[in-house]
């Protein structure tokens, strides 16, 4: 949830990666629009399309005709993920070549709710990727049904019974402005510069004191390529049960987050004030979350702390500091401000 990675960003990363052109592998696109398509055809790129992704056969289809699927289009959807899986065990059948499927997730599927009080973790609660994290997802959904959650189990639980290695990247909070063709933002800080510049100031729900992680999106499509180059090289990576790379760098609490953005937009004179308002979940649902409570509280209040063991152990280093977070606020104020209806 929250923490769809730009594809573009992965996708320029790849195609300017030099262990990845050592391999000398062929990379489609699957995406929609045929504008866009022709960009990438320009680029040297095949490109494939759909309309959306509830159209299983046209996922599956395309992906039995790859080796390796990257999925960076939604984590909440479970369908498209299982459609995937699917088309890459026909392949494997069809080919008797290895195939592999990456998928999107976040990291707020491990959130706990400390506003509603509805699951509490231990404040000191750091969970790490050497866990079994499939075992312990598992206990949490038959708590309470969360659609990234459910795509995550479902994505492992598939890719076992269909013969298909399967990795999960979850990051925290993406910050920082992408690479390549496309949507250059992540989700969380944006959705926040938004709907701060439509209100006039910056929220936070309740103290605030809860915490997140981040990482940077430079430092995030590294972890990207690391993983499919030994994919690809046929080198062992997590999969399965155990299959779920973290990719913290750095932690903030939600006050600190919004204070960052208060000071970046009024700097930037798209609000009068740089304090900070505290609103409750309800309220905060309705600007930041479609209205749904849990979205909201998962996603924007809660403590969601996280350890990078396995994915450093398998050669990942990232380069950004918390000194970078700490100043990353204006770059992307400046995109959301001028993609912003103007009074």
């Amino acid at each position: 949830m929250l923490t769809t990675i730009s594809g573009g960003s992965v996708l320029s990363t790849l195609l300017s990666s030099a262990n990845i052109s050592e391999q000398k592998i062929s990379i489609s696109v699957l995406l929609r629009g045929e504008e866009r398509a022709k960009l990438y055809r320009d680029l040297g790129l095949q490109t494939f399309l759909f309309n959306s992704l509830d159209e299983s056969e046209r996922l599956q289809e395309v992906a039995s005709q790859h080796d390796i699927v990257i999925h960076t289009a939604s984590g909440f959807h479970t369908g498209s993920a299982v459609a995937l899986i699917h088309g890459l065990s026909k392949r494997a059948k069809e080919s008797g070549k290895p195939v592999h499927y990456i998928h999107t997730s976040g990291t707020s599927n491990l959130s706990d709710q400390p506003i509603t009080g509805a699951y509490l973790h231990p404040s000191s609660k750091i969970f790490s990727d050497k866990e079994n994290l499939y075992a312990y997802q598992k206990e949490r959904e038959a708590l309470r049904v969360y659609p990234q959650r459910t795509t995550d189990i479902s994505v492992v639980e598939t890719g076992l019974k269909e013969g298909v290695k399967t990795t999960i990247i979850m990051s925290p909070t993406i910050y920082g402005v992408g690479t390549g063709l496309g949507n250059k933002l992540s989700i969380q800080i944006p959705t926040i510069m938004r709907a701060s510049v439509k209100s006039g100031q910056v929220d936070v729900i309740g103290e605030g004191k809860a915490e997140w992680d981040f990482v940077h999106m430079d430092d995030l499509v590294k972890l990207y390529e690391l993983v499919l180059e030994k994919v690809v090289k046929g080198e062992e990576v997590p999969t399965g049960e155990m299959g779920t790379l973290f990719s913290a760098t750095g932690r903030y609490s939600w006050l600190g987050l919004s204070k960052g953005i208060a000071g970046a937009l009024y700097k930037l004179g798209a609000i009068k004030t740089d304090e900070v308002r505290s609103v409750s979940i309800e309220e905060a649902a309705e600007r930041w979350g479609g209205g749904q409570l849990l979205f909201a509280e998962l996603g924007f209040a809660s403590n969601s702390k996280t350890t990078s063991v396995v994915s450093r152990e398998l050669g990942w280093k990232p380069q950004r500091t918390d000194e970078d977070f700490r100043k990353h606020f204006l770059d992307e104020a400046g995109l959301v401000v001028a993609a912003s209806p103007q009074p």
